[in-house]
């Protein structure tokens, strides 16, 4: 425990209680954060008249001008250890102020959440990244057709461009689910003390101002004791994970000599160290395996979470780390996957594994409804005969005939049926086919065109949100800065004052 906090209640700490306790080595996400937020409350301290402003001015000065902390285990964590460096440079009677009307408890959930909210735009931006990946990549590949399963059995007819879409609109959904959970992130617990605020005549509206948040986190039990923005954010990264791990899956599979349907480039492969002829997905295999740690950071942080007391508690500080890896390995998992996106290939020609696999059969049921008025449950009992009776005997749809098809209607429905020769013929362009299927959200290539440009346009939106949301955070970070400067040089600036001279620098 931090020297500081010894000699009055405890005497001198066990050092490997010290080092058991201590949060210091995952601290230095949150250095730049625990510097702002203790710059804002200074400088609100200084305005309120709870300090003096030369007492003010030096607490500003040393905590911007060559701060160097001694991030290590006797420090206990790295707001301790900003305040052991503070109060070195400027001395107990001064120094000894910077903690007036502030606790750990507030100032962590603060310093968390300036730190995600940072991490979260990084993410979103990230994601949009990769959404340009999918849309270039469907571009390319608007006819190439592939056959889509059900079950891991053939299914139907789709096109490369319509899958990838797919991905696109669910990393979309992502998006906007990192944007909801931001606006929870954003708001600021600074004032709530160790969970009962002070008795201090602080103003919490202006330190969250200066820190760049929302809103403030009203309640002070709430505001010290909360991690549902924590948990929130970890299930979406979750969320993200399992659909980053569907996309890798899909493509290792696609990417077998058994499925042929695309390859993987060299560059994210590797071999065997055994046999030559091996090309393996290996980054594709560890997308799939950080999937699982994303997920058991999330239930491990939920079941630390749930029989915890309410307000401040430790095990806090063993809950915030699986968040900080569980967003690594998801941006980390995104940034490789937008670059490997645009280089895939398609390989193969489905028609002889489509007719193989008879997944024209539906088209011919909707034929047989469209052109011949045959209700669809009995379209759908002598299609199901034909492709029996077509395997019994080897064949494919493409031996078809007119004559087969009218016995067979008879025999399995007892409908007398004579269709025409080019109706089956029809049915041996699996893109014909794909063509067909010209409905909104389908995968004919002007419909899957169309909803490119649609999906553009949301990518350009989201982007203008997040330069947005960056720019109020930059706004904010200028405004501390400006009324710090103001501190340091024995001023007390007013609101007024503080806003005329920041419409000056912006």
């Amino acid at each position: 425990m931090s020297k500081i906090l010894r000699g009055g209640r405890l005497s001198p700490v066990r050092k490997d209680v010290a080092e058991f306790t201590s949060s210091i080595k995952d601290d230095a996400k949150l250095f730049n954060a625990v510097v702002q937020i203790n710059t804002a409350h200074v400088v609100m301290l200084t305005e309120q008249s709870i300090i003096q402003s030369s007492d003010g001015a030096k607490l500003v000065q040393a905590l911007t001008i060559d701060l160097e902390p001694k991030l290590n285990a006797s420090s206990e964590d790295v707001h301790m250890a900003i305040e052991e460096a503070v109060i070195e440079k400027t001395g107990a009677e001064t120094g000894g102020n910077l903690h007036i009307a502030k606790s750990r408890n507030d100032q962590v959930a603060t310093a968390i959440r300036m730190a995600l909210r940072r991490q979260l735009l990084d993410l979103m931006l990230s994601i949009t990244k990769l959404q340009e990946s999918l849309a270039q990549a469907s571009e390319r590949h608007l006819k190439a057709t592939i056959l889509a399963y059900t079950h891991l059995q053939p299914a139907q007819l789709v096109t490369f461009a319509h899958y990838l879409l797919s991905r696109f609109d669910a990393l979309h959904r992502d998006f906007r689910r990192l944007q909801d959970a931001y606006t929870r992130v954003n708001v600021c617990p600074m004032g709530a003390g160790a969970l009962a605020t002070t008795s201090f005549p602080i103003d919490r509206k202006r330190v969250s101002e200066l820190l760049g948040f929302d809103e403030l986190l009203e309640n002070s039990i709430d505001a010290v004791g909360s991690r549902d923005f924590l948990l929130e954010t970890a299930a979406v990264l979750t969320l993200i994970a399992i659909n980053l791990s569907q996309i890798a899956e899909d493509l290792i599979v696609w990417s077998s000599p058994e499925f042929g349907l695309l390859e993987i480039p060299d560059d994210f492969t590797s071999t065997s160290s055994m046999m030559p002829q091996k090309k393996n997905p290996e980054v594709l295999e560890v997308i799939r395996a950080r999937a699982a740690h994303v997920l058991g950071d999330f239930v491990a942080s939920a079941a630390a979470m749930k029989n915890m007391p309410s307000t401040y508690n430790l095990d806090f500080q063993e809950v915030t780390p699986k968040l900080w890896s569980a967003l690594e390995s998801v941006k980390n998992s995104v940034t490789i996957l937008a670059q490997l996106i645009p280089n895939l290939r398609v390989t193969s020609d489905v028609s002889a594994k489509a007719a193989a696999n008879f997944v024209a059969a539906t088209e011919l049921a909707n034929i047989l409804v469209r052109e011949y008025n045959v209700p669809f449950r009995s379209a759908h009992k002598i299609v199901g005969s034909l492709v029996k009776s077509l395997l019994a005997a080897k064949q494919t749809l493409e031996d078809l005939s007119p004559e087969i098809v009218g016995k067979i209607a008879q025999s399995s429905a007892g409908i007398e049926l004579s269709v025409k020769a080019r109706d089956l013929i029809s049915l041996s362009n699996p893109l014909k086919i794909v063509e067909s299927h010209n409905v909104r959200g389908g995968p004919a290539p002007a419909e899957v065109r169309r909803a490119l440009t649609a999906r553009k346009k949301n990518l350009i939106a989201a982007k203008a949100r997040i330069s947005k949301m960056k720019q109020h955070l930059q706004q904010a970070e200028a405004a501390l800065k400006l009324a710090a400067k103001f501190i340091s040089q024995g001023e007390i600036p007013v609101n007024t004052k503080l806003k005329k001279e920041k419409l000056k620098v912006e």
